[in-house]
């Protein structure tokens, strides 16, 4: 039989704030974890003013959290370690309560930056505030429960799984009963069916049309909604960083610095750049996936689609495996180099997105080598060769912008009062080295430029070679001047999104253009 037991307040800087506890409940039997909620403050005086004796119980996933803490585990297993990643997702197929045991000791949540549902949290609240006992009853396992309770600070007992039982569905329901002789509950989940339907008040929060449908059919009286969640479609779009796609106009620069421009070569361009497009949003949501809980550490991050809860694994999956069916679906008509090099693109990615993106210098090298692959996939799928002079320029060119992205980060994260950015490999500290590195890779990739135009061999494409000299000048501006804004944090995104949202840079791009232009003139 569990036993009650009461433990010292933690977390000074919880959600809910409790103002007296409830009276004790006696525990029910059954082979799942009950335990009190820590108080932070005294015994209410005896006299206290009437308040609900039918306990409010609450789920956890899904309904306290927007996301479901066991997918998140999953995600943080699947980036930390692998080898229990897969020795978990064994022990869930054999036993579903021993592997959320597992999980929960070798890789536990940090429960401060779950993404809470703020109406429930509200709602709780208020309910605490008529000194109503609340119970914590989830299917999660009791260590991740417990210290969900210690953080809110708000419930009187806790009911959650522990390896005997997989307090879920029915079993929840028979643990319920045990204890209370009536009960209200909010769930959100088809499993919590029988809870909603043996419940004095059926309360949802963000339910899916699915468990809305099975209430209609089952007649079950709701008596409150709590919706938390942005509309799904407008967080689909946001996942899938539609924006990010401009990075792949770059697969028409081998076609456009070649003079090679017309319809016929650009419509398997055009396909290339589909296909780019929807392998760079698979690979953007599972980098989205791995990376939830440092995206949750951020102030700006953190409101990401995946972070925020406002998607899930399931559709996360889903999105990854038609993405990349779509990206597949162009290659059937492009030459099968193209196919490689597109491979190529995602499996770094992936690999960036897994371990690379967390070794300081290393991720730099990653980002400019994917953005100097898509000029050889577009060579590729236009048929149109990549001179030596071309990817030099791109790698250092790419190089710099990455640091530039690193420094400003740290700038910002400086003026924020933080010593190091989360998952990344980088400290404070590191600003100058980054710096310097940032406008080296910039100065080489100008030399490259220069020396490019002096080149005997560039007369076959510039009759004018002498003018591609004034194309120094601003593009020279142009990296300083970012190397600069990064200096004082003031990017406030990836440099390329911000060139395009830039006066100065969309201005100073015209002049280059229209020099260059004037050069084959």
């Amino acid at each position: 039989m569990p036993v009650l037991t009461s433990t010292e307040p933690l977390s000074p800087d919880r959600l809910i704030e409790r103002p007296s506890p409830s009276a004790s409940r006696a525990p029910g039997a059954g082979d799942y974890s009950a335990t009190a909620a820590p108080s932070r403050h005294p015994a209410p005086d005896p006299v206290q003013p009437s308040y609900d004796p039918v306990p409010l119980c609450v789920d956890l996933d899904g309904t306290l959290v927007k996301s479901d803490t066991l997918h998140d585990s999953l995600l943080l297993l699947l980036r930390t370690n692998p080898w229990n990643f897969l020795l978990s997702l064994w022990l869930l197929l054999r036993n579903r309560a021993h592997g959320k045991q597992f999980i929960a000791r070798v890789r536990p949540l940090d429960v401060r930056n779950l993404p809470w549902n703020q109406a429930v949290v509200r709602f709780l609240r208020a309910q605490r505030g008529q000194n109503r006992c609340i119970v914590l009853a989830t299917g999660a396992d009791h260590r991740l429960a417990q210290s969900v309770a210690a953080h809110l600070g708000c419930f009187d007992q806790v009911l959650a799984s522990t390896a005997g039982i997989n307090l879920v569905g029915r079993a929840k329901l028979a643990a319920l009963k045990a204890q209370f002789p009536s009960f209200d509950y909010i769930g959100n989940s088809r499993a919590d069916l029988p809870l909603l339907a043996s419940a004095r008040n059926a309360i949802l929060a963000n339910p899916s049309p699915t468990l809305q449908r099975a209430i209609h059919r089952r007649r079950i009286a709701v008596s409150t909604t709590l919706p938390d969640r942005a509309p799904r479609s407008a967080s689909l779009a946001r996942a899938l960083r539609l924006h990010q796609w401009v990075k792949n106009l770059l697969l028409f620069g081998p076609l456009l610095l070649a003079h090679h421009l017309s319809a016929h070569r650009a419509a398997p361009g055009l396909l290339a750049f589909l296909a780019f497009g929807c392998a760079a949003s698979a690979c953007y949501v599972f980098n989205d996936l791995l990376d939830l809980e440092n995206d949750r550490r951020h102030s700006r991050k953190r409101l990401r689609p995946f972070a925020s809860g406002d998607l899930g694994l399931p559709q996360g999956l889903a999105l990854i495996l038609l993405l990349l069916l779509l990206a597949a679906t162009p290659c059937l008509f492009l030459p099968a180099e193209f196919g490689l090099w597109l491979a190529a693109y995602v499996a770094i990615t992936a690999l960036y997105s897994l371990r690379l993106k967390r070794i300081a210098i290393a991720d730099v090298i990653v980002l400019s080598a994917l953005y100097t692959l898509r000029l050889f996939a577009g060579g590729a799928a236009t048929a149109t060769a990549i001179s030596l002079w071309l990817s030099s320029f791109a790698i250092f060119f790419f190089a710099s912008l990455a640091l530039f992205k690193r420094l400003n980060e740290l700038e910002i994260l400086r003026q924020q009062g933080g010593t190091e950015i989360p998952g990344r490999g980088y400290r404070v500290a590191d600003s100058d080295l980054i710096r310097s590195l940032g406008s080296a890779a910039a100065y080489a990739s100008l030399a490259i430029f220069a020396l490019y135009a002096a080149h005997p061999d560039v007369i076959q494409l510039y009759p004018h070679p002498e003018r591609l000299w004034l194309v120094l000048a601003p593009l020279a501006f142009w990296l300083l001047r970012m190397g600069m804004l990064a200096s004082r944090g003031q990017l406030h995104e990836d440099p390329v999104l911000f060139a395009l949202r830039d006066r100065t840079s969309l201005a100073l791009a015209a002049l280059i253009l229209a020099l260059a232009w004037s050069a084959t003139r």
